[in-house]
């Protein structure tokens, strides 16, 4: 008994050594196929790959970067190929990288970990990827911001009145930003929706041919039957506006109109060419009395006293015939009685289309007048400027400063000021006269104003062949001001 058992072992042991020998080769099998494929655990460009083959792992990969970006821009919602973005996937480097680490592991060392239940560590293989950069900025610039950026809405014109309808600001896509967002996307499998920003842009002025039609619409409102023009010019841009209108028509600007008062910024200009630095105290006092309180004696003496005693209007005019001014001119003192130095013919004056009736004595347009008013500034401002050039060493920037000064003590409270909020500075002459019939029937206001968002010059001039009521002619001082104040600071808001 005991014999039979002894021969039954190495039966046994052939059985348990022909059953590992088995075991063995099936695990070898096992781990010969599993070996075929990536690690359990690898992961590309951050793609679970672990127990798939080369082949199914990157389908797996072009299916995950091949998906669209989803781009939200506002309201709208873009739906972007990779491929039309730049993005271009190094699809064998990355699979040739994770093989690498596959296949470095010795067979017979990685098979003994297998058995013993020990895997190697798994592949982590970044993404390898270009993006071109021009195409991706051509796409977000041609395919998006030019589709879906909204422009700015200028503000409108109200009707009737010297306001505007509120604009509405814009957007214009962040370039930049969206560049790096994009990008963010395509290098993610899964974060594959942008939401681009924007920049805001704020609302932009109306044209100056929709303020014309603003100001011609406030002449209508206020009934006015008489010849008006305007000239304006922004101090910022130097564009300029500069039109005649008369019974619900435009014609053509340059209109010849008495200057009046408005002529004491040419003496002035003409005074301080003459006068020597620092000023004498009696000229001053003599400034301040024309140009602050509008009285004519002061402007007659400094004539007589700085310019020439007979023939300083005349000098005046040679000034502002120098500076290019041909329809601007004084011809005689303004004292009573004073005799005609000079009869002038101008451009203007010989117009058959439109007469204001201009005194023979002086006068202007609302265009030269405001253009004298710009070359002051300009002085003032740099001590350039056409002062600076046509009388070179004469006219100082702190003289052009001076000037201003005493213009913007001028303060009335009616006309171009009627129209503008407390407390803007402005730096002007108002010019009216009582005719030989009694009335008056031409007014005109010239000046710099001041203003948050932007200086301007302006100057309004307005005749009417009957009488002109003050009333009625200050509202409509106030409106056409206020108008362009508006136009300038709140329509551009």
């Amino acid at each position: 008994m005991r014999n039979r058992s002894l021969n039954i072992l190495p039966w046994i042991s052939i059985m348990l050594l022909l059953a590992a020998v088995l075991l063995t080769v099936v695990q070898l099998i096992r781990y010969s196929r599993i070996r075929t494929s990536f690690t359990p655990g690898t992961k590309i460009a951050g793609i679970p790959v672990g127990g798939l083959t080369r082949a199914t792992a990157a389908d797996r990969l072009v299916q995950a970067y091949n998906l669209p970006i989803e781009i939200h821009y506002g309201d709208a919602i873009i739906q972007a190929k990779p491929a039309s973005l730049g993005f271009d996937m190094d699809l064998e480097v990355m699979l040739a990288a994770a093989d690498q680490q596959r296949v470095e592991l010795p067979f017979w060392g990685s098979f003994w970990d297998y058995m013993w239940n020990r895997l190697p560590a798994a592949a982590e293989v970044p993404l390898s990827a270009t993006i071109t950069d021009e195409r991706l900025r051509t796409y977000l610039q041609n395919e998006i911001a030019a589709r879906y950026d909204q422009p700015a809405e200028a503000a409108k014109p109200i009707p009737g009145s010297p306001n505007f309808e509120p604009g509405k600001p814009g957007t214009t896509l962040d370039i930049e930003r969206a560049v790096i967002l994009v990008e963010d996307a395509l290098r993610s499998p899964t974060a594959r929706v942008v939401n681009l920003t924007y920049n805001r842009t704020e609302t932009v002025r109306p044209s100056l041919q929709n303020l014309q039609i603003l100001l011609q619409q406030v002449i209508d409102a206020q009934e006015f039957d008489g010849v008006a023009e305007i000239y304006l010019l922004d101090l910022q841009s130097y564009q300029e506006l500069n039109f005649a209108y008369t019974q619900g028509e435009t014609i053509p600007s340059d209109v010849a109109f008495t200057a009046a008062s408005t002529m004491k910024i040419p003496i002035l200009v003409s005074v301080f060419r003459r006068l020597n630095e620092p000023t004498p105290a009696d000229a001053l006092t003599m400034i301040e009395q024309m140009i602050v309180r509008s009285e004519n004696d002061p402007a007659d003496r400094l004539m007589e006293t700085y310019l020439d005693t007979n023939l300083g209007p005349i000098q005046v005019t040679d000034d502002m015939q120098s500076l290019g001014f041909d329809n601007t001119f004084l011809a005689g003192y303004f004292y009573p009685g004073a005799p005609l130095l000079r009869r002038y013919e101008t451009p203007a004056n010989l117009r058959t289309d439109v007469t204001t009736l201009p005194d023979a004595y002086n006068q202007t347009t609302p265009a030269e007048m405001g253009a004298l008013l710009t070359d002051v500034y300009q002085c003032a401002q740099s001590g350039g400027g056409s002062l600076a050039a046509v009388f070179p060493g004469e006219i100082s920037q702190a003289e052009c400063r001076t000037m201003i000064g005493y213009l913007a003590q001028n303060r009335i409270g009616v006309l171009i000021q009627a129209g503008l909020p407390e407390g803007t500075q402005l730096a002007h002459k108002h010019g009216w006269i009582t005719e030989s019939d009694g009335v008056i029937h031409t007014i005109s206001d010239a000046g710099i104003v001041y203003t948050p968002s932007g200086n301007y010059v302006l100057v309004i001039s307005i005749y009417r062949s009957q009488q002109l009521i003050w009333d009625n002619a200050n509202a409509l001082f106030a409106g056409l001001s206020q108008g362009i104040y508006n136009y300038f600071n709140l329509a551009g808001q």
